[in-house]
């Protein structure tokens, strides 16, 4: 029972048909509390400028409204920036730095009310020049902080003795997180200033700080509870924080309860993104395609605030080299202030922008020597005669990379598919297909050291049922129930009996966010801890009572036994109450072994990585530049996977998004700094057609984590993200091309194929 419940038992989401009938609770659906009342928001209609004192009268005098706050009305700090960051207000105070930014927050007796409120305010703002893309920053000298330059050897020197150089130039556009669930919070006051949040939120711990510095209390006074949450990939990280202080100034200020839910185009519209990112680069190489030097520069646009910005540019730098080896580098990392919302997390953290460097760099080498880019890429895969260390000091596991890569060519057939697509492009002229491969390793941890902590909380009842809570957040990836097969597994029982309870800062506090693909890593072990003490504990009951050894006594299939003895679990937990043995327990991980220089930029940032390899065919029309994504082939490596349904769940699912990224979902700005892609209608996401008809995903078998994981299974929640360039590749092979912005619009297709002269009939 203990091996079909417990770790490595392809279970499904615990929520799965909740889900599927709608019976799953999220924060919208909380029965309303006795006098409810509804929160809007009043957001900038410019991108940037001086900001008068703001005339609550017109919204006041609107029915139903109950009350206007401004950035007056915060009895704390109107700071919600993460802890020892610069200051970043939650209503603008003054000074306007982009479009859709806080100014005010309406309460009314209905939703209804409090839009016509905020509606009704008209803010009076002097416009000032907004700078809207990260090449005017750089004009401008306009940056969030001082730039990070990852070194290694001297690349200038080794760019000048090298018997090739190229140089190019390409942009990533960002990506809007576009969850099912927007975000939302309801925060209900209690007696003596106590306030229970529930928030969509990504970080519980940070809604309970940030709230706690804008209300001007103790922390203890604010708990914040999430069952789950309806997608958030990154969005629901920090931003998520500044809404859930919203709802509770005004609950605070009102003192009834407050429910605040942005709509799409607002949500959009206030919320950060995925970073835009420049890429300027300079690479050496020789004959045999082995690049010698490489001299790159990452500018990410991280709209006008710091936000996680600096996180976000540490991964694309110490990810831009992926699994390649390139003895003398210098990388520079840079974080650009523009008039836009301020960008933030999204699944990845920056790795997928970084990661795309080296695929434009091996694709432009491999141009200019007339080889394959698959040949180019081989020739530097990190190992196997080159370097294993990366420029920052941590080794990457060379015999892993080529396995994933090997494994995904043969599976995909590489050579006859290869040889199929040079065959059908020579016969057709309009219609050409491509063929792109990717390889990747991926760090897993927190750049942040402190981040890497997580704790939990289980109780083993006299019934023998088990209560399970932990910091980790449910959105749907499949956590709850990874480490519900954890706390099973210890305890040999069916995982109906462990009771999956809501992420709560009263029960579990201090915790890091879900995020970083690091939710099973760390709260399964904190799990695990938690239950092993509580099972030692049981098992010295058992020994006693049987005269045996406690080492003997086993846990299996829902009973315990050792030697010719055994009962069932709950009759033993009946045992232990009686015999007051404390079935309660607590349990602390932090990630072992890990360190980061963060002014030296050197160090074992990263507890171990994953690798994965992709294979991608698609079929471009070259009047018009639309294309479809005929096949793709995945191999990624999850080590021992705790759940292979999940995990191969959020393989597709990550690819698809990725798929998003990188062609369809584009971002636009007009000239006055205004999003104009703001809902369905002009943002376009992947659909169901968008899914490739013929899509295979295999997990490597046999090759579980080295570092010590929990049951030496593998992070996945992000590096599948990044199995989606080999399209990118693909495109550019079926365009005839070497560079091609993204996202790969069928507009940039379509331009890109004529400037290199592969649109039939061009000119005429």
């Amino acid at each position: 029972m203990a091996r079909r419940s417990g770790p490595g038992a392809a279970l499904r989401q615990d929520s799965a048909l909740r889900h599927a009938t709608g019976e799953a609770r999220f924060t919208d659906d909380i029965p309303a509390p006795p006098g409810l009342l509804h929160a809007a928001l009043v957001l900038s209609p410019v991108a940037h400028g001086r900001l008068a004192p703001l005339d609550f009268s017109p919204a006041r005098a609107a029915p139903g409204v109950v009350a206007v706050l401004g950035a007056a009305e915060i009895p704390g700090r109107n700071d919600i920036a993460q802890a020892g960051k610069a200051p970043e207000v939650m209503l603008a105070e003054g000074l306007v730095e982009h479009w859709g930014q806080p100014l005010a927050i309406v309460v009314g007796e209905s939703r209804d009310a409090a839009l016509a409120g905020a509606a009704a305010l008209r803010p009076t703002i002097e416009p000032l020049r907004p700078v809207l893309s990260v090449e005017e920053a750089l004009e401008a000298g306009s940056l969030l902080m001082p730039p990070m330059v990852l070194a290694r050897g001297n690349a200038r020197a080794a760019l000048e003795a090298a018997p090739h150089r190229l140089s190019g130039q390409f942009q990533a556009g960002g990506q809007e997180h576009f969850y099912l669930e927007g975000q939302i919070a309801l925060a209900v006051p209690g007696e003596d200033g106590d306030l229970v949040i529930h928030s969509s939120t990504q970080h519980p711990t940070e809604v309970q700080h940030v709230a706690a510095r804008v209300l001007g209390c103790d922390q203890n006074r604010i708990s914040v509870q999430v069952r789950r949450l309806g997608g958030g990939f990154g969005g629901k990280e920090s931003n998520a924080s500044w809404v859930a202080a919203c709802a509770a100034l005004a609950a605070r200020h009102t003192g009834r309860p407050v429910k605040l839910r942005l709509g799409r185009n607002q949500d959009i519209a206030a919320t950060g993104k995925r970073h835009p990112m420049l890429f300027r680069w300079e690479a050496g190489f020789d004959g045999n395609g082995r690049i010698l030097a490489l001299d790159a520069t990452l500018a990410a646009d991280g709209g006008h605030s710091l936000d996680l910005s600096g996180g976000v540019v540490f991964r694309a730098v110490t990810h831009a080299l992926n699994c390649l080896d390139v003895p003398d580098v210098t990388i520079t990392g840079l974080a650009c202030k523009t008039n836009t919302v301020s960008n933030t997390a999204f699944r990845g953290f920056g790795g997928p922008q970084g990661v795309l460097l080296m695929e434009e760099v091996t694709r432009h080498v491999a141009r200019a020597l007339g080889r394959s880019q698959e040949a180019v890429r081989e020739c530097n895969l990190a190992g196997g005669g080159n370097g294993e260390e990366t420029p920052y000091g941590q080794a990457l596991e060379g015999d892993l990379i080529r396995r994933v890569w090997a494994e995904c060519r043969d599976g995909a057939q590489w050579e006859r598919r290869r040889a199929e697509v040079d065959a059908f492009n020579a016969s057709h002229e309009v219609v050409r297909r491509g063929l792109g491969s990717f390889v990747l390793a991926f760090g897993i941890s927190f750049g942040i050291m402190s981040m890497n902590q997580a704790g939990a909380l289980v109780h083993v009842y006299e019934d023998g049922s088990i209560r399970l809570n932990h910091g980790g957040t449910e959105m749907g990836q499949g956590l709850f129930i990874k480490v519900a097969q954890v706390v099973a597994g210890v305890f040999g029982v069916p995982v109906e009996r462990v009771r999956i309870t809501a992420t709560s800062t009263a029960e579990v506090p201090n915790t890091a966010p879900t995020a970083a693909s690091t939710g099973s890593d760390l709260n399964g072990w904190a799990a695990h801890l938690a239950a092993m003490t509580i099972r030692h504990r049981m098992a010295e009951q058992a020994a006693a009572e049987w005269g045996v050894s406690p080492g003997d006594v086993r846990f299996e299939e829902g009973e315990v036994l050792a030697g010719n003895h055994r009962m069932r679990f709950g009759e033993l937990a009946h045992r232990c109450v009686q015999a007051r043995v404390s079935l309660s327990s607590t349990g602390f991980y932090r990630t072992p072994g890990i360190h980061w220089d963060p002014v030296r930029l050197r160090g074992q940032p990263f507890f171990y990585f994953s690798y994965g390899a992709a294979i991608a065919e698609v079929e471009l029309d070259l009047l018009t530049g639309e294309h479809r994504l005929l096949r793709a082939d995945l191999a990624q490596d999850c080590g021992a996977s705790l759940n292979p349904a999940v995990d191969r769940g959020q393989i597709e699912g990550a690819f698809v998004q990725g798929l998003g990224w990188l062609t369809c979902e584009e971002l636009w700005w007009d000239a006055e700094g205004r999003l104009r892609t703001l809902g369905p209608s002009t943002y376009k996401i992947p659909g169901s057609r968008d899914v490739p008809p013929e899509f295979h995903v295999q997990m490597l078998e046999g090759a579980p984590a080295r570092a010590e994981t929990i049951f030496r299974s593998k992070a996945v929640g992000e590096p599948p993200v990044m199995l989606a360039t080999a399209v990118w590749n693909a495109l550019c092979d079926a365009a005839g091309v070497e560079h091609l912005d993204l996202p790969a619009t069928p507009e940039r297709l379509l331009m890109a194929a004529r400037a290199a002269g592969g649109r039939p009939g061009a000119g005429g």
